[in-house]
């Protein structure tokens, strides 16, 4: 467990935390425009969340593949449905904060449900990087020339 968590720690993985930070600073910008515009035409913060998130994650597979991680070429079925599988587990997070925030504080207004969902935001950015990284993309890395592999820490 030790040698898994220093794996976080070295400039490669910094590196790559930073792109996954920004993307996911450019997909919340758009998955809050798009929340809001659902919540403006009537829509309920869980289809605006759903539809949000649905939309996004595409948007944030194609940014992290190339991007974050520099991988072009083959994608696989795996890496894909491991990708929205990480992203599914996201969204339910997300979900079950704006369904706290609903409980704690009431129906939430829209100035209500932008906090909870800057929480949410907040509270999965370092488990969907570790998942981006430990499990969907990692035999991509591999194959594109990691011998060591993402889990080993550099010296």
């Amino acid at each position: 467990m030790t040698g898994y968590l220093r794996s976080f720690l070295n400039r490669e993985s910094f590196g790559q935390f930073l792109k996954v930070g920004a993307v996911g600073v450019f997909n919340t910008a758009l998955s809050f425009a798009l929340f809001n515009l659902f919540l403006a035409v009537g829509w309920s913060w869980f289809w605006a969340v759903a539809w949000a998130f649905g939309i996004t994650t595409f948007v944030s597979y194609v940014l992290n593949r190339r991007w974050t991680f520099g991988l072009d070429g083959n994608v696989t079925g795996r890496e894909t449905a491991n990708f929205y599988l990480v992203n599914l587990l996201a969204w339910g997070a997300t979900e079950a904060i704006l369904w706290v925030a609903d409980l704690v504080w009431g129906p939430l207004s829209t100035a209500q449900a932008n906090l909870a969902y800057v929480a949410a935001a907040i509270v999965i950015l370092i488990p969907k990087f570790a998942g981006y990284r430990d499990v969907v993309f990692r035999s991509s890395l591999r194959a594109a020339g990691d011998e060591e592999g993402v889990l080993t820490p550099s010296p």
